[in-house]
């Protein structure tokens, strides 16, 4: 066969035609259109944050499909078909420059997301996200509002256990602050209350956890601890103050459960996925040497040193 300008076209063209067909029309033809064990329809509310999360190319940088391997922010569930059958387009996104949010849903409560959306910086020190305070707090509390849909009843679950604790720590924060360190402390388990620090406090290991401290915690709690970063005005209760914790009882590992976990309810989030263990304890004895004047880091009982450790 001769490549003459013709064979060229109507080769391209069948081999164009069979790769739509097998990629587009056959899949179309034999798509499961059947609701997953999470989907519920959208609310009204939901489905014009959606039209404003479309609208300013959200999906640009934020995927929303978790697959197997991955293991990050809101990895609990892979996705399924089902998941998307109500959405027209179906916005499964191909960069993932901010997170997934597929299961974004009541990871944080709604002030949190409203700080973020006014500056991510404030949040997230580190976001190369833009701001979008300019759409305004009415459009930013309706894009919440889709944001807070994804996951769907999954995120519902976590959205009314979102609302049960904040109305829990305003109750504590309201109290004032003899009561509210007393319940900041009382949640965590009682076997995380009385193990100390496991690390040496080091002049490396406290400009480790500055660096640390710089990177995810310094726009809530403010560069001195005080809990008047740039993020305080949106958020309720406020970022907590460090320095009303001096002269009390703190272990590092309160400190540390605390970060690793989070405070649901609050706009403290959880590090545990994005945080090595030593990061955690490193920026957790920063914050007791420089904002409560007091560290247990190293003491009894302690357990054999690690090969480093001086």
């Amino acid at each position: 066969m001769r490549m003459t300008p013709k064979v060229v076209v109507v080769g391209s063209l069948a081999i164009l035609a069979a790769v739509v067909f097998v990629m587009v029309c056959w899949p179309y033809a034999k798509r499961d259109m059947t609701p997953s064990n999470i989907y519920r329809p959208r609310t009204p509310v939901e489905a014009a944050g959606r039209a404003i999360y479309l609208k300013n190319g959200c999906v640009y940088c934020h995927s929303q499909s978790i697959r197997t391997i991955d293991w990050g922010h809101g990895a609990e569930r892979v996705a399924q078909a089902g998941d998307y059958v109500g959405d027209r387009p179906i916005l499964l996104g191909s960069q993932r420059t901010g997170v997934d949010l597929s299961q974004e849903g009541g990871e944080h409560p709604d002030d949190w997301h409203i700080a973020h959306f006014v500056n991510p910086r404030y949040t997230r020190p580190n976001s190369i996200m833009p701001p979008f305070e300019w759409l305004g707090i009415k459009r930013l509390e309706t894009l919440t509002q889709y944001i807070q849909s994804l996951g769907m009843k999954q995120a519902d679950v976590r959205m009314e256990r979102q609302r049960y604790w904040k109305q829990e720590a305003i109750k504590a924060y309201e109290a004032g602050p003899e009561a509210n360190v007393k319940w900041l402390a009382e949640i965590v388990p009682e076997g995380w209350r009385n193990i100390p620090n496991p690390y040496p406090t080091t002049p490396a290991s406290l400009q480790r956890g500055q660096v640390i401290y710089q990177q995810f915690c310094i726009g809530c709690h403010g560069p001195i601890g005080d809990g008047m970063g740039p993020a305080q005005p949106y958020i309720y209760p406020p970022p907590l103050n460090f320095t009303i914790l001096k002269g009390r009882e703190i272990s590092g590992g309160i400190i540390y459960y605390q970060l690793m976990n989070g405070i649901t309810g609050t706009a403290m989030p959880y590090f545990k996925r994005e945080l090595e263990s030593q990061k955690i304890w490193e920026v957790g004895d920063y914050v007791a040497v420089y904002f409560i004047n007091q560290s247990d880091a190293n003491k009894e009982p302690r357990g054999i040193d690690a090969s480093w450790e001086p």
